[in-house]
């Protein structure tokens, strides 16, 4: 199954959510679009997601999902109820609306591989946005962000807490000796596609083109399970040699 532009929107876990405290929210979809706005949210706490996952969606609640929580609220995100799913596809738990509209989300997989965790994603008008492999990995690049830009304000820091801490520490990037936040992302918190998209974009820039052609390849190795994003990225960047190279050639003296 591959989360693309073009699934369909519907409801989930409709019938199990009168034994929630979801309050009196309103959710209605737009008129130009299937897609959830808010027009009045109460306040809802870490406690209704934690008992959705675990009831509803029956998934054990990542350890540090009030941590996330309070960083998105921390960064100007409001938080919605998990059941507010009216247009929504069926796998996704809504966390936090940004103002742009976007929903932060768990992605729920019906039939996950062992071990496997819910990833974070972003629900946007047109489609679904890997984002994490993992609420901690979130928090971690979330923290390696927000240090990078080197603002003084405390509030994301103050939300992160001791939980967030345990992954990540204030001057960590810059004790790494990694001057390049991208590639401390990668190589200190995980695989992340708008990272590795830009990564090629950069090879493009220097004309390296075999560089270009090889994270594109390395891009769809399976690394963000069910999303075609990593397909249809590296299709485009095949597109722009196929025409200036023998790909074919290429291929046989590459190994992967």
């Amino acid at each position: 199954m591959k989360i693309g532009a073009g699934l369909a929107c519907r409801s989930y876990f409709a019938s199990a959510l009168p034994s929630l405290n979801l309050g009196a929210a309103v959710v209605r979809c737009s008129a130009s679009a299937s897609y959830p706005s808010t027009t009045s949210v109460p306040t809802y706490t870490s406690t209704d997601h934690i008992s959705f996952i675990r009831d509803v969606a029956v998934a054990n609640p990542p350890e540090r999902l009030r941590c996330l929580l309070n960083m998105l609220q921390a960064r100007g995100e409001t938080i919605v109820p998990p059941g507010a799913k009216e247009g929504l596809i069926p796998l996704v738990i809504p966390l936090s609306e940004s103002f742009s509209g976007a929903l932060t989300s768990l992605l729920r997989w019906p039939t996950s591989p062992p071990g496997m965790e819910m990833p974070v994603v972003e629900v946007r008008k047109h489609g679904v946005w890997y984002l994490a492999k993992s609420v901690d990995q979130y928090i971690h690049r979330m923290l390696a962000e927000e240090d990078a830009r080197g603002i003084q304000e405390k509030k994301l820091w103050d939300a992160a807490a001791d939980l967030g801490r345990e992954l990540y520490n204030k001057g960590d990037l810059l004790s790494s000796g990694i001057a390049d936040l991208d590639t401390y992302l990668l190589k200190k918190v995980g695989l992340f596609p708008d990272v590795i998209e830009r990564k090629v974009a950069r090879h493009l820039q220097r004309e390296d083109h075999v560089s270009a052609l090889v994270t594109g390849e390395f891009y769809t190795r399976n690394h963000f399970l069910g999303f075609g994003r990593p397909f249809v990225f590296n299709a485009e960047i095949l597109l722009k040699f196929r025409k200036n190279l023998n790909l074919e050639t290429f291929y046989q003296h590459i190994a992967f």
